[in-house]
């Protein structure tokens, strides 16, 4: 039983073959899948999405690339999404200081709003993180968004940083670039941290883990990641998988049954 706790099912070319994508990751046993939001239209569509299949939950966010939308319209409106009842988190939101899409003084506003809502709405976050460690966990302990705690989503930084964002509540997700040469940071963080603080998500339609890399991603593939984490922690895949499934029920405020091994 697995739970992909980050794709985005509404972006091409998931999109375009939703019903196709969500029954091969059924077949694959990956029976829950949070489906991401990036902007309001983007929100709007993954409910839309969450509606129409059973596990399937979402959230709702502006991306820190399109933070320069920022209004009291978008905040109004994504607020009233998130009142929907198989909305299970705010984001996704945060910091890019890599691209630079927009402005990074409009990126922190955006972000210090999100994290406001979220706790308005006490829903856990769906941050996004890249080249941006301390200040996203600076903002986030000024904020006070330990209230709410919530997932650090595709895990970038080291062992020390994923420390800081456990105590403060949050969830430490691992993408399938922890199949890729070159994520020692990420290895050290898996291998560091209590099993009951990771998460496994394929951000797809990106990061296909290997073999699978170089093709579009799915919810599907997710198992690979499972599979590596195990295989790093030295743990029965299956085992790893209800772990993390688990733990993104917690976190998302859902039932699931709860694995009898250690944590």
């Amino acid at each position: 039983m697995f739970f992909d706790s980050h794709a985005h099912l509404d972006l091409p070319p998931l999109s375009e073959a939703e019903d196709a994508v969500v029954r091969r990751a059924h077949d694959a046993g990956v029976t829950r899948i949070a489906t991401i939001g990036i902007d309001p239209e983007s929100s709007a569509k993954g409910l839309e999405i969450a509606h129409r299949h059973a596990g399937v939950y979402a959230s709702v966010g502006l991306h820190p690339h399109d933070a320069s939308r920022l209004s009291d319209d978008t905040l109004s409106r994504l607020e009233e999404l998130s009142r929907c009842d198989k909305v299970v988190g705010i984001g996704e939101t945060g910091l890019d200081y890599f691209r630079d899409r927009s402005p990074r003084d409009v990126q922190r506003a955006a972000f210090r709003e999100q994290i406001r809502l979220a706790k308005r709405r006490s829903l856990p976050l769906i941050v996004h993180d890249r080249d941006a460690h301390e200040e996203a966990l600076s903002i986030l302990a000024e904020e006070n968004a330990a209230e709410v705690g919530g997932i650090f989503h595709c895990f970038s930084g080291d062992l020390a940083m994923a420390r800081k964002a456990v105590a403060m509540n949050f969830l430490v997700s691992i993408p399938g670039a922890i199949t890729y040469k070159g994520a020692e940071a990420q290895v050290a963080a898996v291998r560091g941290l209590p099993l009951s603080r990771l998460l496994i998500e394929t951000d797809a339609p990106y990061l296909a883990p290997v073999p699978h890399r170089g093709r579009r991603n799915e919810p599907a593939f997710v198992r690979q990641v499972a599979d590596r984490l195990a295989e790093l922690r030295g743990v029965a895949p299956a085992d790893l998988a209800d772990l993390t499934t688990a733990n993104a029920a917690r976190c998302f405020g859902l039932r699931v049954p709860i694995p009898d091994v250690e944590p």
